[in-house]
């Protein structure tokens, strides 16, 4: 949780410790004794394929199907950020099986679906990012974005601070949205 701080300016600061990762490009590297029962094919440094496994951030996953999963994101751009993701460890959307495109599509709907019941945004940006230069930063194992917007969502602190401001704990979020998964 971030601390807000005044100062001798009387400015307020936000503090987001916990995002300094991020901003460094650090992933977090599996530790001994975190070997997991991975998939076939599936990359051990590969955060996704962790999550798949039962690894580290698997408390964030909303809902787990058949072939694909649906997982908040870590670094979410407003509350409520899902990522619809295969089990297997793929990185375009052309090497996906029809089993794996029916469900990231039927997730994907139903994501939208949660996140309105629970949420109420104004609109979506739903999308793939194919590849590093396409803004992709985990772009060897695919991901669809499914990210609610309100209207003045990036206002002046993001614009101007670059600070981002999210008023929800990740995990409240996750819990909202995995209970309204099965009514959506």
């Amino acid at each position: 949780m971030a601390d807000v701080i005044e100062g001798p300016d009387r400015l307020q600061r936000l503090w987001t410790p916990y995002r300094m990762s991020y901003v460094r490009g650090e992933e977090s590297e599996p530790q001994v004794g975190d070997e997991l029962p991975l998939a076939e094919g599936a990359d051990p440094a590969c955060p996704f394929c962790r999550i798949a496994a039962g690894g580290a951030q698997s408390e964030l996953v909303v809902h787990r199907g058949e072939t694909c999963f649906v997982v908040l994101n870590l670094y979410p751009y407003n509350p409520g950020h899902l990522m619809v993701v295969p089990h297997r460890h793929v990185a375009d959307y052309t090497e996906l099986t029809e089993p794996e495109t029916s469900e990231v599509a039927a997730l994907t709907q139903q994501a939208l679906r949660a996140i309105r019941q629970v949420s109420q945004p104004h609109g979506f940006n739903v999308g793939l990012n194919l590849g590093g230069v396409a803004g992709g930063s985990l772009s060897q194992h695919l991901h669809q974005h499914v990210v609610p917007r309100w209207s003045g969502d990036a206002n002046f602190m993001t614009v101007l601070g670059q600070t981002k401001t999210l008023p929800q704990l990740l995990e409240d979020t996750r819990d909202l949205l995995a209970a309204a998964w099965s009514d959506s």
